[in-house]
C-alpha cells in the first residue's frame, strides 16, 4: 500500500500548476493556478501531489506544466 506513504516520501520534482478549468471535476478547490506542487508519484496520466489540502491528490498533466 504505497499510497500510505507518499507524503513522507521524497519528491520526484516540482510541477506549476497552469489552469484549473475541469470539465467534470472541481479541482479549483485542491490546486491554485501559478502555484508550484510538489509530484510524489507519477503515472503516464496523472501527477500525485501534495495539493492545498495538505494531502497528496491525484490530478491530470494537463493541468501542469513542468
Amino acid at each position: 500500500m504505497i499510497h500510505l506513504t507518499w507524503k513522507d516520501r521524497e519528491t520526484v520534482k516540482t510541477v506549476k500548476c497552469v489552469h484549473t478549468n475541469a470539465e467534470k471535476y472541481m479541482v479549483n478547490n485542491a490546486l491554485t493556478a501559478g502555484k508550484t506542487y510538489e509530484v510524489k508519484n507519477e503515472t503516464e496520466e496523472f501527477y500525485f501531489v501534495v495539493d492545498n489540502t495538505g494531502h497528496v491528490g491525484g490530478y491530470y498533466k494537463d493541468y501542469f506544466e513542468v
